[in-house]
């Protein structure tokens, strides 16, 4: 037997003998479960990776919804404005403001429109009072008559100013 198995392995070469090694030895075996652990392996780390970057997309979206729209607008350095309150005197009704919140990309884009100021605030009243006259304007008041008012700003601190 082991006669016809020498011929055996002359006849067709050294890669069958190999195999015959391997497979006497239970090498075949060993492989095999080698390859399908590397595959179970590989297959785990790439879920893991996937869940992973799953679970930062999501803190991320969290992190998002948290944010009011100036600061969501702002992470996306989008321009946003927005009136806060209207204020109006009640001793004499004609007079009053608005209150206004911005960001620092609005203020970019009034400049780049090619409104001018010394301050964020002044570039600001400067667009809004060309916003006003141009409502009343449409709504066929003389704006030429009419006086746009003043601008006073009080420094809060913490990067807010009361403009009045």
């Amino acid at each position: 037997m082991i006669v016809c198995k020498c011929l055996c392995l002359k006849t067709n070469g050294v890669l069958n003998m190999n195999k015959l090694i391997k497979k006497i030895f239970g090498i075949d075996k060993i492989e095999e479960e080698t390859r399908k652990a590397v595959e179970d392996a590989e297959r785990a780390t790439r879920i893991a990776k996937e869940a992973h970057e799953q679970a930062e997309q999501a803190k991320e979206a969290e992190r998002l919804a948290k944010l009011g729209p100036k600061e969501l607008a702002t992470e996306k350095k989008e321009p946003w404005v927005a009136v806060l309150d209207t204020h109006v005197n009640k001793d004499n009704i004609r007079n009053g403001f608005f209150e206004l919140d911005w960001n620092e990309y609005f203020v970019l884009q009034l400049k780049e429109a090619g409104y001018k100021g010394d301050t964020e605030e002044a570039v600001v009243d400067q667009w809004f009072q060309e916003l006003c006259r141009g409502v009343g304007s449409e709504s066929g008041v003389d704006m030429d008559r009419r006086g746009s008012g003043f601008i006073n700003v009080n420094n809060l601190g913490d990067g807010k100013s009361e403009v009045f």
